[in-house]
């Protein structure tokens, strides 16, 4: 398989090293150009690699042209679309009209209802790419959207939950949580500082299957929830995330309704609400005598998260939570995957929020390059057999586990354990 990568940011970065450690022969990945708005970067991470099937480029991931000089240029065979989502659009049309398939992390963004945006939907996320899906269909090109790892991997989960778990699903809902500290700071970024003023400010949305999918509040509706493998409890608050457009599209029969919650902690969602109250989270105006909107100031003086990356000690944790009924009996799961930040440093030199991410598109593209995941469209990965990529994620040693949470179902095997000890 033949690569483009654009987007040689964090996630990027991330993800050529782990594709670079996986197929280091090049049994499947011939080639991944690492293709960025300023080349100096991608040399950096061309030289990190020291692989020449990492060539860095530079490019403009708008200037479709531009793009399109680097498919021809390298033949590829997939655009991986590693940029921040408002380039979406842009490097997915691109994608199509070279005839070749496409492969990004989150879905193109939304545009909320202009009068009343937390109780009407307007252009939710996804929506231009959906819109495609029989474009592409007729095309026979793929276009893989949202393999990150929430969304991405926890679309996985759900669809594994309904699999094997489950006889009748009531709930799926999304958990993202971590007791991630930077020594030196009050408040970080773990993820583009873009995209995550976007999410967390923009209005959540939740589906049930009787109204569909809908808006409430930002940051509300708190719930605790602990997380394992000593994260511990956090408070959870609604959040906009893809899932919620995502899983009802392949899943909404399986389900009566879907939500997606976030540990932000007190002070960040305090700091977000501050940022909208100044204005500084506007990516609209311009700063008067600049072409920078307010947000691309507060990206370019806030932390780097790829620079404080270093400093940071503690697990990310994102994972689905699903409830339902097996063998007659009420059922509580979470599957779930955990990243240490120490030990990704030390294993790829990236964070673990990013190095998180970054697992995903590429246990995705060895998929798609041996034939065990193929399709035509627009999809999502609850498209796809999962049992093949939970396998996959363990050969790359990118921990997954489940936990069985108390209900009657778990209190049913505790005594059946007990009893099969005794014989």
């Amino acid at each position: 398989m033949k690569v483009l990568m654009v987007g040689t940011g964090g996630v990027g970065e991330a993800a050529a090293v782990i594709a670079s450690q996986r197929d280091p022969g090049g049994d499947w990945l011939e080639l991944m150009v690492l293709a960025n708005r300023t080349l100096e970067r991608a040399e950096k991470v061309s030289a990190k690699i020291g692989d020449p099937r990492f060539p860095a480029e530079q490019v403009d991931g708008m200037d479709k042209d531009a793009v399109k000089a680097l498919i021809e240029k390298y033949k590829v065979d997939i655009l991986f679309n590693a940029c921040d989502p408002s380039l979406n659009e842009s490097l997915f049309d691109t994608a199509y009209e070279c005839g070749i398939n496409y492969m990004d992390m989150a879905l193109s963004l939304a545009v909320p209802h202009p009068t009343d945006p937390y109780n009407k939907t307007n252009i939710k996320m996804g929506d231009y790419q959906f819109a495609k899906h029989e474009d592409w269909e007729k095309r026979g090109l793929l276009a893989l959207v949202g393999i990150g790892i929430d969304p991405g991997a926890v679309n996985v989960f759900a669809r594994f939950a309904q699999k094997h778990y489950f006889d009748e699903i009531d709930e799926i809902s999304i958990k993202d949580g971590g007791n991630l500290t930077a020594e030196g700071y009050d408040i970080t970024f773990g993820f583009s500082i873009w995209t995550t003023i976007d999410e967390c400010l923009n209005p959540p949305y939740k589906w049930e299957k009787e109204k569909g999918i809908y808006t409430v509040e930002p940051f509300s509706e708190p719930e605790l929830f602990t997380f394992p493998d000593g994260i511990g409890e956090q408070e959870l608050v609604n959040v906009e995330h893809e899932e919620i457009v995502m899983l009802p599209r392949h899943m909404g029969d399986a389900a009566r309704k879907m939500s997606f919650k976030y540990g932000l902690g007190a002070d960040f969602i305090t700091m977000l609400k501050n940022l909208r109250a100044l204005g500084l989270d506007d990516k609209h105006s311009k700063v008067k005598g600049t072409n920078l909107s307010p947000r691309d100031v507060v990206s370019m003086i806030a932390p780097n998260p790829v620079e404080v990356a270093d400093k940071i000690k503690g697990k990310c944790c994102v994972g689905t939570q699903v409830t339902g009924k097996k063998d007659g009996l009420e059922r509580k799961i979470f599957i779930y995957q955990t990243t240490d930040n120490e030990e990704e440093m030390d294993r790829i030199g990236s964070g673990c929020v990013v190095a998180q991410t970054a697992y995903n598109p590429v246990m995705a593209l060895e998929l798609l390059a041996n034939g065990t995941w193929s399709g035509q469209g627009v999809l999502g990965p609850e498209c796809f057999n999962p049992d093949v990529y939970i396998t996959l994620a363990d050969e790359y040693d990118y921990y997954m586990g489940v936990m069985e949470m108390e209900s009657e179902y778990k209190k049913g095997q505790d005594k059946n354990a007990l009893l099969q000890a005794v014989k």
